[in-house]
Formats: C-alpha cells, structure tokens, sequence
C-alpha cells in the first residue's frame, strides 16, 4: 500500500504520487509516460504532472493497479 508520507522527491502537487518503495521497474513510465517521470540519479519514478483527460486518467490508474510494488497512491 503506498504511503504519502513517503512520497519520492519531485512528485507534484495533487491526487497521483509515487513512494519510496518504487523500484525503478519502468512500467508505470512506458504506461503513462506523460505522467510518469524518471528520476536519473535516484533511480526511481515519480509524478512528473497529474492526469488532465479522461484518457490519462485511465492510464495512470492502469499504472497504479499494475504496479508491482503497489508505490503509486491516488488520495483523489
């Protein structure tokens, strides 16, 4: 269960966000790639903007629930 307390540097502001239980496993980043982000040096994902349309809505929750990890939260 992801924890917002534990969310990993450079997560945005709102519902989606990723912790620090984030493996680097890339799914979420090539399922949502315009809300996921990399962070290089850390190597770990993170919410680089939340979802706008009913589309990346969809997507980023296909990446929350097909995390294997289960990092992303949505408080929304």
């Amino acid at each position: 269960m992801p924890d917002r307390n534990n969310r990993t540097p450079g997560n945005v502001p709102g519902a989606y966000y990723v912790d620090d239980t984030c493996i680097d496993c890339d799914l979420c980043r090539s399922t949502a790639p315009r809300i996921f982000g990399r962070q290089d040096d850390g190597g770990y994902s993170y919410v680089l903007r939340q979802p706008e349309t009913s589309i990346e809505l969809a997507l980023a929750e296909e990446a929350r629930l097909a995390c294997p990890t289960e990092t992303i939260g949505n408080d929304g």
